[in-house]
């Protein structure tokens, strides 16, 4: 059963192509040195776990190797392997997939190094902890909301993510769940696999198969903007269609703003990354446990009513 969150604040992500080195160490201890690998500096969200990562590193004095295994499962498990070979006292990760990262962990267990995960879960080995956003519900916040906002009654078309990635089965499932028990039907859903030119060109199929729909929801941002593109091509005005994203990106923000995108689901990335990586140096400094092995945020739709509540506002 996934456990509430702890209202903290940032964590552990230093994410560029190469090793990033901030903070100050405590006097008189060895410098703590944190190997850090994201799925790809191509998606805004990873971009943002990057910020808040070098700010909290900084902040907790610790030296970070941040990599960017650039949506390539055996380059991110390549990189984890390079981690142990350097002697990395701890390892934050956000798996590209949950079973093909599993034998990553598996080596870190090994090795001896504890690892933390961030945003997505791996399906094996001995995490210290799993730190992310409750994305069963955030799917369920997304279906709720467009039923307000439909009032109970239409169809709706669903861009889902990255196939075997952990946050595309769960957000997916929280939606499915919730449609099924209302009125509204799902029209379609098809993966967009995360991207945005992908999420474009699947709307713009669906566009040529169906045309009586009345919202769109994709299990992130970046595949509802080019969902958007494409119905802007196609004829449909903002606003013609509810349209619900999910992580509030910077651009996601700007269009609520301006009309252009009805919500986002927040689940506030920032708050992760710090978190996850106060649990990994707190194990290594002072061999403190977390409190459990699932840490959740709850997600919340974000819209021009309460755009003050997001991240990302600019």
């Amino acid at each position: 059963m996934q456990k509430a969150a702890i209202p903290w604040v940032l964590v552990v992500l230093a994410l560029t192509v190469g090793p990033s080195i901030s903070g100050c160490q405590p006097a008189g201890q060895k410098p703590i040195i944190i190997g850090l690998t994201v799925p790809s500096l191509s998606h805004p969200f990873f971009v943002c776990i990057k910020k808040h990562v070098e700010d909290e590193a900084q902040k907790l004095g610790v030296k970070v190797i941040a990599m960017d295994a650039e949506d390539v499962s055996a380059k991110q498990m390549s990189i984890v392997e390079d981690f142990i070979a350097q002697g990395v006292d701890g390892v934050l990760m956000a798996p590209i997939g949950a079973e093909a990262l599993t034998p990553a962990v598996e080596a870190l267990n090994r090795a001896q190094i504890p690892v933390a995960t961030v945003d997505r879960k791996v399906a094996g080995g001995d995490v210290l902890v799993h730190v992310g956003g409750n994305n069963v519900e955030g799917g369920r916040v997304a279906a709720r909301y467009i039923l307000q906002k439909l009032g109970g009654k239409g169809a709706v078309i669903e861009l889902e993510g990255l196939l075997g990635a952990s946050p595309a089965v769960d957000r997916k499932k929280g939606f499915d769940e919730v449609l099924a028990a209302s009125k509204v039907k799902l029209l379609a859903s098809q993966t967009a696999e995360f991207y945005r030119a992908k999420g474009q060109s699947v709307m713009e199929n669906l566009l040529q198969a169906h045309h009586d729909f009345q919202a769109v929801y994709a299990a992130n941002d970046e595949m509802i903007l080019g969902a958007l593109e494409a119905m802007a091509a196609h004829g449909l005005p903002p606003g013609r269609v509810v349209t619900v994203g999910y992580d509030v990106i910077p651009d996601a923000a700007k269009c609520i703003k301006e009309g252009r995108l009805t919500a986002s689901i927040e689940q506030f990335p920032g708050q992760q990354a710090r978190q996850a990586l106060r649990f990994l140096v707190a194990r290594i400094r002072d061999g403190q446990l977390p409190p459990s092995k699932e840490v959740y945020l709850t997600p919340v739709a974000i819209d021009k009513t309460n755009l003050d509540r997001a991240e990302a506002k600019d």
